[in-house]
């Protein structure tokens, strides 16, 4: 077939009917588990295994048939590794017809119809927030480049100084507050923005992994001594390691009593919001002046689907204020409020508001609170089995659907060893999926539970899996 041909069409018909029928077998499958989680190969003998010449065509069906074969299976219930969501089936097709549409949205000549399906999803996430009509904000590509996005606004707004026209140096060097537990992506953010190592201070943490109100004044003073400028803090609503919910209330007081930028990385806990029953754990965050919010963990969503969400408008325009007079219209931002490259860093940017709106408006809010429940739930029921056995260790009980842990049978000198090997064995054997993090206490392995499809039987199996792993 070549380039244009006009049979285009119905050989993607063909190739389509066929590649749903393979993705619907998979799901299957995977839903049942009966595919290894993980078909692990070493790196150097996975690369070795695609070849690198493209000069004979291939069949797409046999080749698509490998990838799906070949990778982690996250609707696998026994996937509870990353903060990757098991995606809901019809968000995937939506992605389908996005790619296929390829409208790079930053401008809303090429976004007809995605920019104003993001704008309705951000309104609604801002109104979840506990924000008024004069907040607003975008989608952009992971909770990493959300919090630069944030972070550049909280600069512009709070250093004192334009650093968009004098440059980093062109004031006193700038600080934010952060726990321990925050994601890399805040101290790396900082140092993108050339503020160094000392860019972020360090807020101890309480015996939760919760950031310690009462240590604030004096990590803020701390910092001031050395010479920093404090201009933001940034408080973990579902840290990564632990899923720790830090105290907003209180932050948020502090921040205003001192005059700094409050930015909520909500990432992985933002969706708690829409949960009745555990909505209290983000009491106060209505007063950050941004929040990131990830569609793709509690909200079963495609990677990446991020909303970046400012109180105040004006604040979602000073990330970025560049000119493209390629691109853009006029010299107000703001008044070309429909051109989003404006507010975000891509300019080819995905059509992953129209993922969000289409998985919103088909399945109805009640269906994501319930699923934020029933994986709350199952965390606890997991966390209260592990309390029961003499030779498992909880590193605290959990406050969301990450449970970390540890196995602690008698005779052990190096409990962090075992742990390490232990995953490795696991998930060599395809058995389970699972992670590790590095806490106070030391290593522990880490559980998140996405997965509807995963039940309480397969957390007993994982337990069981563990101490036959080390009998072996």
């Amino acid at each position: 077939m070549t380039v244009g041909d006009t049979s285009e069409a119905e050989h993607f018909r063909t190739q389509g009917h066929a590649v749903i029928d393979l993705a619907a077998d998979y799901l299957a499958a995977a839903f049942q588990g009966t595919l290894p989680v993980l078909p692990w190969r070493e790196p150097d003998q996975a690369v070795d295994a695609y070849a690198t010449s493209f000069s004979d065509e291939q069949p797409l069906v046999p080749l698509l048939h490998r990838v799906l074969t070949e990778s982690v299976h996250v609707h696998h219930p026994r996937c509870v590794g990353h903060q990757v969501a098991a995606v809901l089936p019809d968000a995937a097709l939506t992605e389908l017809l996005n790619a296929l549409l390829a409208n790079g949205m930053a401008v809303y000549e090429m976004g007809p119809t995605s920019v104003p399906m993001e704008r309705a999803v951000v309104r609604w996430m801002c109104s979840q927030l506990g924000f008024d009509a004069n907040s607003d904000g975008i989608l952009t590509g992971g909770g990493s480049t959300g919090n630069l996005t944030a972070l550049l606004a909280a600069r512009q707004d709070r250093a004192g100084f334009d650093v968009w026209k004098d440059g980093a140096h062109g004031g006193p060097p700038l600080t934010v507050l952060a726990s321990d537990q925050a994601h890399y992506s805040v101290r790396r953010t900082v140092q993108i923005m050339g503020w160094g190592h000392l860019g972020v201070a360090t807020v101890p943490t309480d015996s939760a992994y919760r950031m310690d109100p009462a240590a604030l004044a004096t990590t803020l003073q701390a910092a001031k001594n050395a010479g920093r400028r404090v201009v933001a803090l940034v408080a973990s609503a579902g840290s990564t390691a632990t899923g720790s919910f830090d105290p907003l209330e209180p932050l948020g007081s502090f921040c205003k009593e001192h005059g700094l930028w409050f930015h909520v990385d909500g990432a992985h806990g933002a969706s708690v919001l829409l949960s009745s029953k555990h909505r209290s754990l983000l009491k106060g965050i209505e007063r950050a002046d941004s929040v990131v919010w990830d569609g793709h963990k509690l909200m079963m969503l495609p990677s990446l689907v991020t909303g970046v969400l400012f109180r105040e408008k004006r604040r979602s325009y000073e990330a970025f204020s560049q000119q493209a007079s390629y691109l853009y219209e006029g010299m107000d931002p703001e008044a070309e409020w429909y051109n989003l490259g404006t507010r975000t860093l891509e300019c080819t940017k995905r059509m992953m508001g129209v993922t969000a709106y289409v998985a919103l408006a088909s399945r109805g809010t009640q269906f994501f609170a319930a699923h934020v429940d029933a994986m709350f739930e199952r965390a606890a029921r997991f966390a209260k089995l592990l309390e029961a056995q003499p030779d498992f260790e909880l590193a605290t009980f959990p406050q969301c659907n990450i449970v970390c842990f540890r196995y602690c049978p008698q005779g052990v000198e190096d409990l962090d060893d075992l742990q390490v090997r232990l995953r490795k064995a696991i998930v060599k054997s395809g058995e389970f999926y699972l992670v590790q993090t590095r806490l106070q206490q030391g290593v522990f392995l880490r559980t998140t539970l996405l997965n509807p499809h995963t039940t309480d039987q397969d957390l007993e199996a994982l337990v069981e899996t563990i101490r036959r792993s080390k009998r072996s």
